[in-house]
């Protein structure tokens, strides 16, 4: 298999185990979703850590943490994703995973609204197009259902924020994720010691709890190194698009698993969503080709312009 064969592999593999995390997640509903969380950090860590040591790059994390600059970077990239996992699981809990979907599928137009307005990324009008569209449908939503879907919108600005500081980092990725883990561990292991001496917490209290909880880690972790390793072999475009499997996963496991509510005002928005995301990867994929070709094009022309005067200087 070639190294984009791999890669390919690897990002349906990481998107496959995001889409279907919701159905892991429910086993442990009857469990303070702060607690899922801090033992899905706290097993992360655990395993991160096993991993870093092993390459013996475990001295890249205090590298990574030496500067007031990486240390600001890292702990704010470390809220956006506590809170990020904290509502994704307890939007489970509550059975609104249609709304966790939801958020999925906004999340890359919020990051294209970043890049214009933080980035002044320049937009073309099938882009502009796109992300009214999604600002209509979380407004058909909001009109229908008589309340926004807080949880969809919190879960993509969380996340978009996130990628967003991550951008601004030199740090590799498994690294970065260790360092985010690392500075939110001891408020976790608070929250489980706390739970665990109240004779309330969920660890230890029977096997099937205890075994769930402990796999959070490799849940969370497994596919973060997937999506690393896919993202160093293949385009960014293509990387974007098959990253949906995940958001659509999680709306079968809403709909079709957990028979979630999904009434006529959804019926509505959903594929005003998925019609905005098509517009945007097709406007997407279009310039990233006309790039490409301008590029090639443009190294042609220089190669052209300079082979007479390579010709030239080697006459006597």
């Amino acid at each position: 298999m070639t190294q984009s064969g791999k890669g390919v592999a690897a990002i349906i593999a990481a998107c496959t185990i995001w889409g279907l995390s919701p159905i892991f997640y429910k086993q442990v509903a009857h469990i303070p979703a702060i607690e899922v969380l801090a033992h899905r950090v706290w097993w992360s860590l655990v395993l991160f850590v096993l991993i870093l040591t092993l390459q013996s790059r475990l001295g890249d994390v205090r590298a990574a943490l030496s500067t007031w600059r990486n240390f600001a970077l890292i702990a704010l990239a470390a809220c956006m994703i506590s809170v990020n996992w904290f509502l994704f699981i307890f939007a489970i809990q509550i059975e609104r995973t249609t709304e966790a979907s939801l958020g999925y599928f906004i999340y890359p137009l919020v990051a294209v609204l970043i890049g214009r307005f933080g980035f002044r990324e320049r937009l073309g009008v099938v882009q502009w197009g796109a992300v009214a569209l999604a600002a209509g449908a979380v407004g058909v939503l909001t009109y229908g259902l008589g309340v926004a879907p807080w949880i969809s919108l919190a879960l993509a600005c969380t996340f978009a924020l996130y990628s967003t500081i991550k951008k601004g980092l030199d740090t590799g990725p498994v690294v970065s994720v260790t360092c985010e883990i690392l500075l939110f561990s001891p408020l976790a292991l608070a929250v489980i010691v706390t739970a665990q001496m109240g004779g309330q917490g969920g660890f230890a209290t029977n096997m099937q709890d205890t075994v769930l909880l402990v796999l959070s880690g490799p849940v969370t972790a497994v596919p973060l190194i997937l999506f690393s390793y896919a993202a160093k072999r293949i385009a960014m475009s293509t990387l974007g698009l098959i990253a949906y499997l995940n958001p659509v996963l999680q709306f079968f496991c809403a709909v079709i698993l957990f028979g979630e509510p999904f009434g006529p005002w959804h019926a509505i928005a959903f594929p005003m969503i998925w019609i905005a995301l098509a517009l945007y990867s097709i406007s997407a994929l279009v310039q990233d080709r006309t790039a490409r070709r301008a590029s090639i094009s443009s190294a042609g022309v220089a190669l052209t312009e300079t082979k007479p005067a390579s010709d030239a200087s080697a006459k006597p």
